[in-house]
């Protein structure tokens, strides 16, 4: 049957392949001069889209590239960037190629004048405004004052950058019109091409008609049949068995083909009962791939939960995240319908379906029992048991649940955590148990990777926290010069930020100090040298340029064993102690000259009173002089005793009820006799300015302040002591007419060996040391010293004081005294001085017995009981000093009341008042002072009355 189809298949061909190879070949020759036509429209359209194209692309490459130029040259002006200057002077060259490459399009007009501008704009721009704008600004031009000088160069730029811009924008144009008329042209020969087209198959099926009308009911004879014959039924074809053409041929085959037909039937009803009975078998087959499948899945899914338990303990190092990580993940891999875990270290827990009351529950039911059971199994255990009311949700009535618990070891196999895994209605497999401890094992990896790190994270804060608690600052880099850490004081010293240091190479932070640095080219050299090893562990000394502090760098190699891992810099503050040497070594040179000088004048003078004869009025004259000078060491040496005594906090004060308005005039009197070129005047402007203090203390500053006022002013003028009561204090104001304090000298006036640095206040001479002493003697007493001036004109002090109130008996005191009725032991081993000392008290009307030594003075005591005892400390040629004397004298009943008045070149009041002495003279003193002390001290003994009344002072400053 095929054959016979193919044999009219190909009649029918040959018939319509004559007419049809006409049509054929007229549509060839058509279709061959259409595209002839559109080959050489596309051709011409191409080659003129790639010259535009081209050349816009020059055009925008060279207008890029002067952008550029333009940005990284304001970048360098704006930020002062080199790399942007550098950049700038390097897009000259990149333009000269784009330009080279833009003269080969260049064919038009428009293009050569383009290319001319951008010739003579690239030879301004590079050659005339970069080098001047650069020159301009590297020379300290900037801003506005930068903009107007180079305002017709800015000009020149806009005009240019428009001008490419719109030569550019008129290619873009140019292409879009040419694209454009390409279209109409090519949509005008389709359009053609399409009614020809048209024409040839409107020709070909009016042909084709022709030629099938006479086959065509003889074919549709053949098809109904052919349905008949499909549907399984007998058909019946009438056409004409003596047909010769291929209609005839057509039926014959026909017929041989619908007995065919029948006997292919009868093989296929014979197969398919063979592929039923396959069917059956691949069915069977299906089923049991579906299991084989459902176990696969279920096996995929179950290590997809272990990748996830896995995978979620290892993204995070944060406890609680990886808790409740592993409780949602290990409830899903056991298909649990509830689940807990606790730490037993803090009890830190998460959970899935319990609440923060059952936690608590579960905690609790741990302590009671439970864990000692999973600590001696070392492995899960199971519970069985029935529903709560709270886990039966809607149900009614109880039902069967299982408890699954799991431990977790530590690598010391200690129990690090509990899990605990509820399912309702079914029990875990067994089968499990090796997949339970394995999980288990992997969390309590996971655990102890998190108390590692805990625990390391706890160790850097320590390490931190110590790090900023030191005063220093630290840095710490690898051999290499990285930043590994450093401390707060560190970052504040540099004004670096904690945070961005971390990592950090050593140009970069290098860059970043060197900037505080006055040395800076030395301060680089030393971290380079002792980073890389060269150089000698010795210290560095710089001063900041922000703040003028001095830092002392200390550096030290960090060693592991026998490798270098890095260096250690600690960054010192030694301001202070620079400024202190400074000081000191200022103030040895000034002692050394304000010691020689009175020395000078003492040894000079002495030996002229010895070698020479001299008249009794010009002996006066020096005996004066040495006096004085002799007074002006002893208040040097005071000076440098009472500091040392204030550093070491052994300052002693005997306070008592004084009057300030006679201290001031005792002090304003003396220095009135020194002077003849100031005029000391004393005004009180309230009455009894009574303090509790230490008058001779109290004295020694007042001498401080008036000194300085003369010396200060010496041109001479007014020296005013003002004296005020206001608000329960006693103010005190010397004020002067002298050169006056500069404003940032004041703030340092009280520190130890400072002195102005001024060329006029250095001839004045001084040691540095007596604002100092005056500070510390006003704040023992409670009070407060302050200054101010104006340079030229006046400086004033004024001291504050708290005030009481006295009882004035002064009077009746002088009325009821006569010292010839008292007696006084005087004990000194110097001869000079004790001769001085006893002509000083009979003078004074006293009865006086002197002894070298203390044997012999205790035994005439133990005779006859003096009225006081003059007692010096330190006595050679005999067996007791003088605080053996006084521990005797207190054993003794007729001795332990005498008054005993130590007078000795130690100072050691605290120990003499503490010892039972009333009072502590330290040597050299004023002869007159001795007796006046014992005469008071006498009275106050035989009077034995309330002498003041301390009002709110604290009881501890009377025992001061």
């Amino acid at each position: 049957m095929g054959r016979i189809s193919n044999y009219v298949n190909k009649s029918l061909s040959r018939r319509l392949g004559v007419v049809m190879g006409g049509f054929f070949a007229t549509f060839l020759v058509g279709t061959a001069i259409l595209i002839a036509i559109l080959n050489s429209l596309n051709h011409s359209y191409t080659y003129e889209r790639k010259a535009l194209k081209e050349k816009t692309s020059q055009a925008q490459q060279i207008n890029s590239a002067f952008n550029q130029a333009f940005f990284n040259a304001r970048g360098y002006l704006a930020l002062g960037n080199v790399e942007m200057k550098k950049d700038t002077e390097n897009k000259e060259e990149a333009i000269r190629k784009y330009v080279q490459g833009f003269e080969q399009l260049a064919v038009t007009e428009k293009d050569i004048v383009v290319l001319q501008n951008i010739h003579d704009f690239s030879g301004y721009y590079f050659g005339e405004v970069i080098p001047v704008v650069f020159k301009e600004y590297e020379s300290g031009v900037r801003g506005q004052e930068l903009a107007i000088a180079n305002s017709e160069a800015t000009r020149k730029v806009v005009e240019f950058k428009d001008f490419l811009n719109d030569y550019i924008t008129g290619l873009d144009v140019e292409l879009n019109h040419r694209f454009n008329t390409y279209t109409t042209m090519q949509s005008n020969i389709i359009l053609m091409f399409i009614v020809f087209i048209v024409g040839i198959l409107l020709t070909l099926l009016f042909i084709t008609r022709m030629m099938l009308s006479q086959a065509g009911k003889p074919l549709s004879e053949l098809a109904v049949a052919a349905n008949q014959i499909a549907d399984g039924k007998n058909a019946t074809i009438h056409v004409d068995k003596k047909r010769k053409d291929e209609i005839g041929v057509l039926s014959k085959a026909f017929h041989i083909m619908a007995e065919k037909v029948v006997e292919k039937e009868r093989d296929l009803l014979e197969q398919n009962h063979t592929l039923i009975e396959q069917k059956v078998e691949l069915h069977a087959q299906q089923e049991e791939l579906e299991k084989t499948l459902k176990i696969l899945r279920a096996h995929d899914a179950k290590l997809s939960s272990r990748n996830e338990l896995i995978n979620g303990m290892s993204r995070s190092l944060n406890k609680q995240e990886v808790l409740d990580s592993v409780v949602v993940n290990m409830r899903r891999v056991l298909k649990a319908d509830q689940g807990v875990i606790v730490l037993m270290s803090d009890f830190s827990a998460a959970s899935e379906g319990i609440s923060v009351e059952g936690v608590s529950q579960f905690i609790r039911h741990l302590q009671a029992g439970m864990f000692t059971k999973l600590a001696s199994e070392k492995g899960p255990v199971t519970v069985e048991r029935r529903s709560k009311d709270e886990e039966n949700g809607f149900h009614q009535g109880d039902f069967f649940c299982q408890d699954l618990y799991l431990p977790i070891f530590t690598a010391e196999k200690e129990i690090a955590a509990i899990m605990c895994f509820t399912r309702y209605g079914q029990r875990f497999s067994p089968g499990d148990y090796e997949d339970w401890r394995a999980f288990s094992k992997n969390i309590g990896i996971a655990l102890d990777k998190i108390s590692l790190f805990e625990l390391s994270d706890r160790e850097r804060r320590l390490n931190q926290s110590i790090l900023d608690t030191i005063k220093e600052g630290v840095l710490l880099v690898d051999k290499n010069g990285a930043i590994l850490q450093t401390n707060g004081q560190f970052c504040e010293m540099f004004s670096l930020k904690e945070t961005q240091l971390a990592g950090m190479k050593q140009y970069q932070w290098g860059s970043r100090m060197v900037i505080y640095v006055e040395d800076g080219r030395e301060f680089l050299d030393y971290l380079a040298k002792t980073i890389s090893g060269t150089g000698k562990s010795e210290a560095f000394t710089f001063k900041k340029k922000d703040s003028a502090q001095v830092i002392r760098v200390y550096s030290e190699a960090v060693w592991q064993g026998e490798e270098r891992l890095g260096t250690v810099f600690v960054h010192r503050d030694i301001t202070k102690e620079f400024e202190v040497d400074q000081m000191k070594s200022e103030f040895v040179s000034t002692v050394s000259h304000e010691l020689r000088t009175p020395l000078a004048s003492i040894l000079g003078f002495s030996e002229l009173m010895l070698h020479r004869e001299i008249k009794p009025e010009r002996q006066k004259k020096y005996v004066s002089t040495i006096l004085n000078e002799a007074k002006r060491l002893t208040s040097l040496i005071n000076d440098f005793l009472d500091v040392q005594k204030m550093e070491a906090g052994k300052m002693a004060y005997e306070k008592k009820p004084a009057n300030l308005g006679e201290i001031l005039e005792n002090v304003a009197e003396i220095y009135r006799q020194t002077t003849d070129k100031h005029e000391i005047i004393l005004k009180a402007f309230c009455e009894n300015p009574i303090f509790l203090g230490d008058k001779e203390k109290m004295e020694q500053v007042f001498r401080n302040l008036i000194s300085n006022a003369i010396k200060y002013s010496p041109d001479g003028g007014t020296i005013q002591l003002n004296v005020r009561c206001e608000n329960g204090q006693i103010k005190v104001e010397v004020r002067d007419q002298g050169i006056g304090i500069p404003e940032e000298a004041i703030g340092k006036l009280f520190t130890k060996f400072y002195r102005v640095d001024n060329s006029d206040l250095r001839k004045i001479g001084g040691t540095g040391l007596g604002l100092a002493i005056v500070q510390e003697i006003v704040k023992a007493h409670r009070g407060d010293i302050s200054v101010s001036s104006i340079p030229g004109l006046e400086t004033t002090f004024t001291v504050s004081l708290p005030a009481i109130q006295q009882q004035a008996e002064d009077s009746l005191m002088e009325k009821e005294y006569n010292p010839s009725r008292y007696r006084v032991v005087v004990v000194e081993d110097d001869p000079s001085l004790a001769s001085l000392i006893s002509q000083e008290l009979s003078e004074s009307g006293f009865l006086v017995d002197h002894f070298a030594n203390g044997q012999s003075a205790l035994a005439s005591m133990e005779k006859k009981p003096p009225d006081a005892l003059v007692l010096d400390i330190i006595l050679e040629g005999g067996e007791l000093n003088g605080w053996e004397i006084m521990s005797r004298m207190k054993e003794r009943e007729n001795l332990k009341h005498i008054p005993i008045i130590i007078s000795s070149a130690i100072d050691e009041k605290l120990k003499g008042l503490k010892l039972g002495a009333q009072e502590y003279l330290v040597k050299p003193y004023k002869p007159s002072f001795l007796s006046k002390t014992i005469m008071q001290t006498l009275l106050k003994r035989d009077k034995m009355g309330q002498i003041f009344v301390p009002g709110k002072l604290d009881a501890d400053e009377n025992n001061q």
